[in-house]
């Protein structure tokens, strides 16, 4: 048995279709196919015969916007921050504990990221590594990530190319090519330099060819941007933008299972409004980059 929206069916729904089924068949019976006891049916149905108290009144309301919330953003957002939604857009101050248990109680879990496997390749033009994993920050356009990621629109493979500001988590440029090479790194970079000010800034990379051809290595240059770059097959010398593209893919990507260009780019810009304006992160003191920014600023 299954929700209508892909979730499990809860006990309070199986007691429920045991409500309505007990006239024609046996408890005993419908509560061994629904996989419950006799005994949590009769407490269950005890409970309907009293009034609910103002803590489960409360507990179902939470719940009817949890859920509600849950399914308006495919899942992407856990207890945690479902917490935080719940604080500053209906002003309910609850433990996220509380709020963990009642999605468990309704069978609802954030999606879970999957880890990778990378490769590189060698090539000649290599940088120090001077972020040495200190992806801290206390000014925008300091330090930045990027790197290349491998993408799905039905059975064709696209290559997503993102830049991240580690003062914020904010994905600043991103572009999709069907070519994993260095032109959809310069590509990139122009977007971002259009953007921002990234003179001076500190920008890290793997070992990768596109990062390290000698035409990435001018264009930096032309820039006035600093190389970093990470220790040699190290994936954790350069997490935040790796741990960004495990996000996107279990979030948006995997959801929406876009078929063609065409929704493969709409997927893409959607998740990345979502995730720069309305993702809360715990390290932003549960803030979306966009609104950290400005809590900054002023």
């Amino acid at each position: 048995m299954s929700l209508e929206k892909g979730g499990q069916i809860t006990k309070s729904e199986r007691f429920e279709i045991i409500h309505h089924l007990v006239e024609n068949y046996s408890i005993y019976k419908l509560c061994l196919i629904a996989g419950v006891s006799r005994y949590g049916y009769y407490k269950w149905k005890k409970r309907l015969s009293r009034p609910l108290t103002k803590e489960e009144k409360r507990n179902q309301e939470m719940a009817l916007l949890l859920r509600e919330k849950y399914f308006e953003e495919k899942g992407r957002q856990g207890y945690r921050q479902l917490t935080t939604y719940l604080r500053d857009h209906h002003d309910l101050f609850v433990n996220y504990k509380r709020v963990r248990r009642l999605l468990n109680k309704m069978g609802l879990h954030a999606r879970q990221r999957r880890k990778k496997i990378r490769h590189y390749d060698q090539e000649s033009y290599f940088a120090p590594n001077l972020l040495k994993r200190n992806f801290k920050t206390d000014y925008p356009n300091d330090k930045l990530c990027i790197d290349i990621t491998y993408v799905y629109a039905g059975s064709k493979r696209y290559y997503l190319c993102a830049i991240i500001d580690l003062f914020n988590k904010e994905i600043i440029a991103y572009h999709l090519s069907d070519k994993n090479d260095t032109e959809l790194v310069l590509d990139t970079l122009k977007k971002a330099d259009k953007k921002r000010d990234l003179k001076c800034a500190t920008l890290h990379s793997d070992q990768g060819h596109q990062f390290t051809s000698h035409k990435y290595k001018n264009t930096l240059i032309g820039y006035q941007i600093v190389r970093s770059m990470s220790r040699r097959g190290n994936c954790w010398d350069n997490a935040p933008i790796e741990s960004f593209f495990s996000h996107y893919k279990t979030e948006g990507l995997w959801l929406d299972r876009p078929r063609t260009l065409q929704q493969l780019v709409e997927s893409t810009d959607e998740y990345m409004e979502f995730y720069n304006q309305r993702r809360y992160q715990k390290k932003l003191g549960y803030q979306s980059p966009k609104e950290f920014s400005k809590s900054v600023s002023n």
